[in-house]
């Protein structure tokens, strides 16, 4: 099982390979608005891990999905802890003497 972070450009990638095939490297910088190298550079680490395959043609580079075994998880940052007073609230009696706006 591969890991693949939520709202990750891999896994904005990863998603748009399982839905379109045939497509290629500037189709998908295209559609996902991000630069052609940074799209190949990212398919390079995905060739690497065995993931994707890149099929070289002499005007278009194709990439093919090699597995499917993917789990999108969240990020790994922790989330800051709020914690909740356990003092009572004071009651509003009515009684406030401080200034009146009006």
């Amino acid at each position: 099982m591969i890991e693949i972070t939520i709202g990750s450009l891999e896994e904005q990638i990863i998603k748009l390979l399982q839905k379109k095939y045939p497509i290629t490297t500037f189709e998908l910088a295209s559609k996902l608005r991000v630069s052609r190298k940074e799209i190949e550079w990212v398919l390079q680490k995905f060739q690497i891990k065995g993931i994707a395959k890149l099929d070289p043609l002499p005007d278009k580079t194709y990439v093919r999905l090699l597995r499917n075994d993917f789990q999108f998880v969240g990020p790994r940052h922790q989330r800051k802890i709020m914690k909740h007073s356990t003092k009572k609230k004071k009651e509003d009696d009515g009684d406030y003497d401080g200034i009146m706006y009006s």
